[in-house]
């Protein structure tokens, strides 16, 4: 894919991103629609029956879309918003909203000159390990890091760290399947 906006976003997310922040932007609306848009990522994630709808390639755009902004306005999501999910829903594509949403939070931190981390941990991070852990990215080069943060107890411990194409993975889940392939190789 060719990078086209000047970010690191690369295809669909990019356009979709780029349009999304060209429009908040000239609508003078920026701040808001940044806001909203985290919102309603984290809408997403903590509903499951969300998540359901829109993962699903069966879902009927036509019948979810009118339903999509109602509940949407009802959440107290702008007009903007709402015309987004829209559109993504007349262009078949909300099954990638999550990725759209996620597209959009990437290229506004690039726009800002700030790099995105995410960071996948087996427990919730402590404010004090938080801090730690941009002061180290700090000091690798990164400068100002915005953290996306999520849980998966299956790493067991240690974290996953993801910056760009960079793959940070010092799991205990990680360390525990190396080993056992080591001891594989020597039997």
């Amino acid at each position: 894919m060719v990078e086209i906006t000047g970010t690191g976003e690369t295809g669909l997310t990019a356009r979709y991103a780029a349009a999304l922040y060209a429009l908040a932007f000239e609508k003078n609306a920026l701040n808001e629609i940044i806001e909203q848009m985290d919102a309603l990522g984290r809408l997403i994630k903590e509903s499951p029956a969300l998540g359901h709808l829109l993962a699903n390639p069966l879902t009927d755009t036509k019948k979810a879309a009118p339903a999509l902004n109602e509940a949407l306005s009802a959440q107290g999501f702008g007009v903007l918003v709402r015309n987004f999910v829209q559109v993504v829903a007349a262009n078949r594509r909300l099954r990638d909203l999550s990725a759209l949403i996620s597209g959009f939070a990437a290229y506004v931190a690039a726009k800002r000159g700030e790099v995105v981390a995410t960071v996948t941990t087996a427990h919730a991070l402590s404010d004090v390990q938080r801090n730690q852990l941009r002061a180290r990215l700090a000091e690798a080069g990164y400068g100002t890091v915005r953290l996306t943060e999520t849980i998966d107890a299956a790493i067991l411990g240690g974290l996953v760290l993801k910056i760009g194409a960079k793959l940070f993975d010092t799991s205990l889940k990680s360390r525990l399947n190396r080993l056992n392939f080591s001891l594989k190789g020597a039997a």
